[in-house]
């Protein structure tokens, strides 16, 4: 984000992509709105977020330091479900890496829907997910 920057709200998206609920309104605008770095799926919902700094036993290695960890919980209202997986972001990438994924059984069903991710004192990355109701541990070589 930039100080004063304008990203498009409510008259534009991605650019200059005009909203159809307000097309035509200020297009004196367009030019001035500013992408995202990284684009995510609409209705992934990223709503926790951290930056890797893992020095411990349960590391992920010097390649992760500074990389972004973003839980995405998951659309409820699109007939193809989006999100509901933790991704890596490289910063200075303009995208992303799925990380943990496996959370939808089908279109009607999830088991799982992650909200947050810090780092633990060792280095492993927690994840809590409310529809799950677990908090998971996640680390190199760990399969459970």
């Amino acid at each position: 984000l930039e100080p004063g920057g304008f990203y498009g709200w409510p008259w534009f998206y991605i650019g200059d992509h005009p909203d159809p609920n307000h097309h035509g309104a200020h297009p004196e605008l367009a030019s001035r709105v500013l992408v995202p770095d990284v684009l995510i799926q609409p209705h992934s919902a990223p709503l926790g977020m951290t930056f890797y700094e893992g020095h411990g036993p349960a590391g992920f290695g010097p390649e992760y330091e500074g990389d972004i960890f973003v839980a995405l919980h998951g659309s409820w209202n699109r007939s193809l479900r989006t999100g509901y997986k933790l991704v890596r972001i490289h910063p200075g990438k303009d995208a992303y890496e799925d990380f943990v994924t496996g959370f939808v059984v089908s279109n009607q069903s999830v088991w799982g829907r992650p909200v947050a991710v810090a780092v633990a004192h060792d280095g492993a990355l927690l994840m809590s997910d409310d529809a799950g109701n677990a908090i998971w541990r996640i680390a190199p070589g760990a399969h459970s």
